[in-house]
């Protein structure tokens, strides 16, 4: 095996040597404006295309539909105006798609507006993205209403971690959360129609400011991001309880916990939503055509079943496996290498990944898209540690201090 690379023999070699040797000294001193650069193209990019190439999703219908419940009170007009709305606003092929699937449940929802309104209390109890939704209505197309909404969690959510990146020294790792987002189906869930990005967007806000100690914008967007989607209560009530369990003071966590635990029974109740078994049946068993009064018997089996499929799917078909591994390799890594989280971020690590295994165990479904608010942060907590690390195998002085901690300190 060689040691060292062999002395270049030829003109062409010792050029290619000399490019190569000046491009790694020019991205060493310039790594972090090269870093941002290009993570602020790839934002650029999905933004982009979530606005000029959107996924037109069977959701898109009931969404406009509780956007308008207001205005169309007879559940017959409120599917007409749903399913003309995005009749005027995608494609026929789309269209087509959406509503014909020769005699399966989209056809059966074309044609019945009883069942499809039926449908609505699982989409109603996302309050914050149907507001949002009805309140650009009345400006511009609701179908572009929902375009806008996603090129600005996009934006937002960039925005957000390249300051969180800044503020940590670490836009020298900017390029590898771009691969993370990849990895983590990002461009998939910017061009969805549906609220999964603007609550990502609103959570990771809510995790920068609990980890620059803000804690009105802590409990503030912590709180939004419930109301966009409300299963965060999964990650909150976790995370309020190791709060507590290690003393950690963060009264704007757990402020947004208590606020969005409060909330999730009132606005379960308003906007009639059928319950966890009905809904999990719906979305994990069995597609069930009215959702009215509709309480079928809790069965493990069926449960046991529907874990084990939703299992087998986001192993074999979905990425947030990977990614939530590969997060927890690179802390072990770094906790290897002498350069751990401090208290608070790793109480809000640890919070992250049982959050994923909780809302996985509560409600078994395999789309990464419903894990995706969970699976960035973890990376962008490590960033302070990697930064070490990486000074450290340089030579570079002193360990970075912000996230490191003694050895016996607890996570």
């Amino acid at each position: 095996m060689l040691t060292k690379p062999p002395v270049p023999q030829n003109a062409l070699d010792r050029l290619t040597g000399a490019g190569l040797a000046w491009g790694e000294g020019t991205y060493a001193r310039l790594a972090a404006p090269i870093g941002a650069a290009a993570f602020a193209l790839y934002i650029l990019l999905t933004a982009f295309t979530a606005w000029v190439l959107p996924d037109a999703n069977w959701d898109m219908l009931p969404y406009l539909a509780v956007a308008e419940e207001g205005t169309y009170p007879d559940a017959q007009a409120l599917h007409d105006y749903a399913y003309s709305t995005v009749k005027a606003g995608v494609s026929a092929g789309d269209y087509a798609a959406l509503t014909d699937d020769g005699g399966g449940f989209r056809s059966h929802m074309t044609a019945n507006a009883a069942d499809f309104h039926s449908l609505l209390g699982m989409y109603r109890i996302k309050f914050l993205y149907a507001e949002i939704l009805s309140t650009l209505s009345s400006v511009m197309s609701p179908v572009e209403a929902m375009r806008i909404v996603s090129v600005f969690s996009v934006l937002l959510f960039g925005a957000i971690t390249l300051l969180w990146l800044r503020s940590e020294g670490a836009l020298a790792l900017a390029p590898v959360i771009g691969a993370v987002l990849i990895m983590a189906d990002f461009g998939d869930a910017a061009r969805g129609s549906t609220p999964d990005l603007l609550c990502s967007a609103l959570f990771l806000g809510g995790l920068y400011a609990y980890v620059r100690g803000r804690e009105v914008v802590t409990a503030t967007l912590l709180f939004l991001a419930f109301m966009a989607r409300p299963d965060n209560i999964v990650f909150l009530a976790i995370f309020a309880v190791l709060l507590v369990a290690y003393r950690q003071k963060a009264w704007g966590a757990l402020a947004g916990f208590a606020a969005s635990f409060v909330a999730y029974f009132a606005i379960s109740h308003w906007a009639h939503h059928p319950g966890w078994w009905p809904h999990l049946w719906f979305s994990s068993i069995e597609q069930h055509y009215n959702m009215d009064d509709f309480h079928p018997a809790f069965s493990a089996n069926a449960y046991l079943r529907a874990f084990a499929t939703a299992a087998l799917r986001a192993v074999s078909m979905n990425s947030w496996v990977g990614v939530s591994v590969l997060a927890l390799a690179g802390w072990y890594a770094a906790s290897r290498a002498g350069f751990r989280l401090d208290r608070p971020a790793g109480i809000l690590f640890a919070a992250l990944v049982l959050g994923v295994l909780a809302k996985f165990t509560v409600f078994p479904i395999h789309d990464t898209r419903i894990y995706f608010p969970n699976l960035i942060p973890p990376f962008l907590l490590l960033v302070g540690p990697l930064m070490a690390l990486w000074s450290s195998s340089l030579g570079h002085g002193e360990r970075r201090a912000t996230f490191h901690v003694i050895p016996g300190d607890k996570p």
